[in-house]
């Protein structure tokens, strides 16, 4: 089966793709540049309110993924993977910069402004969970309201429109918010996990880390270079509002593992929370569900 990359709204596997990393690896692979399809589909409004959407990575992971390796938040990763749905990669994980972001001049000046505010996020995705850990420390967990309304771009239009008075949004969706003058009252940068198809040949993965690896040195020495690929992880529409040479380098891959520790522990934390039904089962062990 030929490995099948697909770029998750970062720089790597574009640089990767550009400098024939994949291929220096001796991988055997197909790259699709739609990829996560620019984190939309185009919500709208619905009487002045967004759609909820109930369906998120963690389902979307169970469906499966045309993807022999994909990624979502660490949380949803180690649910899916404790319900046999794949492996979570244990080699290396990565960190998404993100934030909850609002307008600026309203009320909402502090965390703790935000509560009984609905704050725009994706369900059981990766701004779901961070949002409820990064708002923890400012409110009691009965004062936390969420939105569950679509894809990463979804909710940075419906902070743009006025939609919403509150968002939870990462990588690139961040950079339009921040350079469009919206203010970020509070940090949620979270872990992402790698999720590994049971259709992945685990040679073919190793060659596909050691590809992002180098990709991420190449952007570690010179970011500005690559920025020009945020236009291709965005829809048109966002694109034109902003200037992507001014952006960052978004997500950077760690190379060290993802531990049992970190695993049980983000499993625990979502059991404190009742989030996810699989999460109250004992699922499969950490030795069987992620790839080492």
């Amino acid at each position: 089966m030929v490995f099948r990359i697909e770029p998750h709204v970062r720089l790597q596997e574009w640089v990767a793709e550009e400098h024939g990393f994949f291929a220096a690896e001796g991988l055997e692979y197909e790259f699709e540049p739609a990829g996560f399809a620019a984190g939309s589909s185009s919500v709208g409004r619905q009487d002045d309110a967004p759609p909820e959407v109930r369906a998120g990575a963690l389902e979307d992971m169970a469906q499966g993924r045309c993807a022999q390796v994909s990624c979502a938040c660490h949380w949803a990763v180690n649910a899916a993977a404790r319900e046999d749905h794949g492996k979570m990669y244990g080699a290396a994980y990565s960190v998404c910069p993100a934030g909850i972001y609002v307008a600026s001049g309203r009320d909402l000046r502090e965390p703790g402004d935000l509560a009984g505010v609905e704050v725009g996020v994706g369900y059981h995705s990766g701004s779901h969970y961070s949002a409820l850990q990064a708002l923890e420390p400012f409110l009691p967990r009965e004062d936390i309201r969420l939105g569950f309304v679509g894809r990463p771009f979804d909710r940075v239009r419906l902070l743009l429109d006025g939609t919403l008075p509150a968002v939870n949004v990462w990588g690139a969706g961040a950079s339009v918010l921040e350079q469009r003058g919206y203010v970020k009252l509070v940090d949620t940068t979270f872990v992402m996990g790698f999720f590994v198809s049971s259709s992945a040949h685990p040679a073919d993965v190793e060659r596909y880390f050691s590809a992002l690896l180098r990709a991420q040195q190449e952007i570690d020495l010179e970011p500005q270079r690559y920025t020009h690929y945020w236009a291709r992880e965005m829809p048109a529409d966002l694109v034109e509002l902003v200037d992507v040479r001014r952006f960052g380098p978004g997500e950077q891959i760690v190379p060290q593992p993802y531990t049992r520790a970190m695993f049980e522990r983000a499993h625990a934390w979502m059991q404190t929370w009742d989030l996810l039904e699989t999460a109250t089962g004992p699922g499969i062990r950490y030795e069987d569900a992620v790839l080492r």
